[in-house]
């Protein structure tokens, strides 16, 4: 079935480091994908998402691009703040369907 695969346990950085965190998926058809981020204390929210191939989300200086061909949604920031550490989900939505599954990684 559908599913995403993100890189295992928390990564440790340097502030103003660059951060990739990535996130791949096996689908059929064209999901959309988002990545969630859920800060210490509080529940998971919408970070950005995208809907259709080469589209790129972007907000809080994060940004993912959609890329079908490599079926990717790889989560980059390019200068990392103490305020950034949280848990950070990828996840998948089937539009017909209406399910979404999803996997964490915690920064």
């Amino acid at each position: 079935g559908d599913s995403v695969t993100q890189m295992e346990g928390p990564v440790t950085l340097s502030e103003r480091a660059f951060l990739t965190i990535n996130c791949t998926y096996t689908a059929t058809g064209y999901p959309s994908l988002f990545w969630y981020v859920q800060y210490p204390g509080e529940g998971p929210q919408l970070l950005l998402k995208a809907a259709k191939t080469d589209e790129k989300g972007s907000n809080k200086g994060f940004e993912a691009t959609y890329r079908k061909e490599t079926t990717s949604f790889h989560l980059k920031k390019d200068s990392v703040q103490e305020s950034d550490s949280a848990v950070y989900f990828c996840a998948l939505s089937d539009t017909v369907t209406g399910t979404a599954r999803g996997a964490e990684h915690k920064l």
